[in-house]
């Protein structure tokens, strides 16, 4: 009688545990894209409050300067030009993607893609 206790103990025991863990999964969802409201001139992305803006390299607006921090991003979501890939390592799933946005003291710079958490391929390139 008590191995019978036990086995439904245990039975029990491992049936509560699948059960939590099924509870306790995360979504596999992927994060929604970055949408505009005026065909394309700003897009409007999810994004870390407080995230630094960085800025340029010399006159010229295609590179962002990853030691410059020109200001943060507190407003989410925030609104964005363009995207430039191909430029300093941020890693993520845009490992080299940043946006050129206006940072909340009015500083022209970018955001790294990691501090944003809507998808940024709907975004448009800088260069197109």
């Amino acid at each position: 009688m008590r191995a019978h206790r036990k086995i439904g103990a245990m039975v029990a025991t491992a049936a509560l545990a699948v059960g939590f863990g099924a509870v306790a999964a995360p979504s596999a969802d992927a994060a929604a894209g970055c949408w505009t409201n005026d065909g394309g001139i700003k897009w409007y992305c999810n994004n870390v409050s407080g995230a630094p803006v960085y800025g340029i390299i010399g006159n010229n607006h295609s590179y962002p300067d990853p030691g410059k921090i020109v200001g943060y991003m507190y407003s989410n979501p925030s609104w964005f030009y363009c995207k430039e890939d191909g430029q300093a390592w941020v890693g993520g799933p845009h490992p080299t993607r940043w946006l050129m946005t206006v940072a909340d003291n009015g500083q022209l710079g970018f955001m790294k893609d990691t501090a944003i958490y809507s998808e940024t391929d709907p975004v448009l390139d800088c260069y197109r």
